[in-house]
């Protein structure tokens, strides 16, 4: 599990969320508390979301967008190619990063491991907080009729509470 950052994706009926909070950690020390961990790519048609090192995953950003040009777009098709460059590759192997991708119409865990996972629930979470923010989440999707993008922001606020690697400075993007 990494630590340092906590990533959530709410898939609603017409839009989907992806929201990181803004806490950077080396070992016990808080570095910085706003930095982007979710990004727009491939002509702003993709949201991506990252948990682990900060230049691991801007390599990955890198990788998958190269793979959407390739694929026209087929974010199933870039994930899957990207997985297996990251598990076989000699250096991406050694990358230490996990990722939440979307579009208008899908949602991919990707790893290192080489796992492409595409949920069945309408929430995803990963980092530290991430077991917080997924269990919140969960349990506002099931019992209320919050927006998307209000749901995630609620959820992300009670992981910051929960996780010492989560804080409330959140980047939303939405798609």
């Amino acid at each position: 599990m990494f630590k340092g950052t906590t990533i959530l994706c709410v898939k609603g009926k017409n839009e989907t969320i992806l929201i990181g909070d803004g806490q950077v950690t080396l070992g016990n020390t808080v570095m910085k508390h706003r930095a982007s961990k979710v990004r727009r790519i491939f002509n702003n048609r993709v949201i991506v979301g990252f948990a682990g090192s900060t230049a691991d995953a801007f390599t990955l950003f890198t990788r998958l967008e190269g793979k959407l040009e390739k694929y026209s777009g087929n974010l199933e098709r870039a994930v899957v190619e990207m997985a297996k460059d990251w598990r076989t590759d000699k250096y991406l192997r050694r990358l230490e990063a996990m990722m939440i991708t979307a579009d208008k119409d899908r949602v991919f865990l990707v790893s290192g491991a080489g796992d492409v996972i595409e949920p069945d629930e309408p929430v995803l979470a990963i980092g530290s907080g991430g077991p917080y923010a997924f269990a919140a989440a969960k349990a506002l999707e099931e019992n209320t009729e919050l927006e998307p993008a209000e749901l995630a922001k609620k959820a992300m606020e009670i992981a910051s509470g929960i996780c010492i690697y989560t804080n409330n400075h959140f980047t939303l993007e939405k798609i």
